[in-house]
């Protein structure tokens, strides 16, 4: 068995070796701290400058994180270079290792990609109420890979940014005003024009019904049992769902005092008697 003496350097070697490598080692280590205490500097900045030009907070933080990582890649990129690592080695081994990375990721990925594209074109915000992926609810996040929503009675959705940035969306919150329309059968015994006068006054009493575009009444159908009276007004948009109640009860009262009647389905059935 040989000796382990002479398996490892002689002093002279290791002297050598520590003159060769030690300084590229402490330039290394110096390029590694004051680049990252640069960062750091250069994100605190960056963060000032975002608040003086109000940034949505949203588009703050995602560009902020998005800067920090690519400066620390790039960071370590010079500092392994420095050492004596072989770049175009090392550049195959990041990109295989990207490339794995990315293939176990790619629906995260995707889902990034759908948070970038969201906040360059911004259909909604934090606040609207929207439709997307079969669900309804209030924006109360925007994360980088998920948006969160609030359903009216207080559950929590959570939806993928890559399936809502490629589907259909629709944004209750956009505009500042909606039209409220509303159906109320009468019985085709009923004189129409009276029906109407009832329905005008119970708009009328309402102030947050606007008047301009007009309140609109029509009839829009004659059904099995009933003729059909539409009613289509336009409310202030955080106003929609309290003025379609409020007109539905209000008519449904107003009816039962002036003995309007409401059908219902009916059928007629008619016995015969075989003799």
């Amino acid at each position: 068995m040989k000796d382990l003496t002479t398996l490892l350097p002689s002093s002279e070697r290791m002297v050598e070796i520590a003159i060769t490598y030690g300084g590229q080692l402490l330039l290394a280590l110096i390029t590694l701290v004051v680049g990252l205490w640069l960062i750091g500097k250069l994100i605190k900045i960056l963060k000032r400058i975002f608040e003086m030009r109000s940034f949505e907070q949203t588009l703050q933080s995602f560009l902020i994180s998005l800067i920090a990582i690519t400066l620390k890649v790039l960071l370590i990129i010079s500092v392994v270079t420095m050492v004596g690592v072989q770049m175009t080695s090392f550049i195959a081994i990041l990109g295989a290792a990207g490339l794995a990375f990315g293939l176990a990721l790619s629906g995260t990925l995707q889902n990034f990609a759908g948070e970038v594209m969201l906040l360059i074109y911004k259909p909604f915000k934090v606040g609207d109420y929207i439709d997307a992926q079969g669900s309804t609810g209030t924006v109360a996040e925007i994360q980088i890979f998920h948006t969160i929503l609030k359903t009216v009675d207080n559950k929590t959705i959570v939806i993928p940014n890559g399936g809502l940035s490629n589907s259909t969306m629709t944004n209750y919150s956009t505009e500042p005003t909606r039209r409220v329309d509303c159906t109320f059968g009468i019985s085709y015994s009923e004189n129409i024009d009276k029906a109407r006068e009832i329905i005008v006054g119970v708009i009328n009493a309402d102030e947050r019904i606007h008047q301009d575009p007009a309140p609109f009444i029509g009839v829009i159908s004659l059904g099995d049992s009933s003729v059909n009276l539409v009613t289509r007004v336009w409310v202030d948009t955080p106003n929609y769902w309290a003025v379609f109640f409020i007109i539905n009860e209000n008519v449904k009262k107003e009816f039962d005092k002036s003995g309007i009647v409401i059908p219902f389905p009916q059928r007629d059935v008619h016995v015969f008697q075989a003799k």
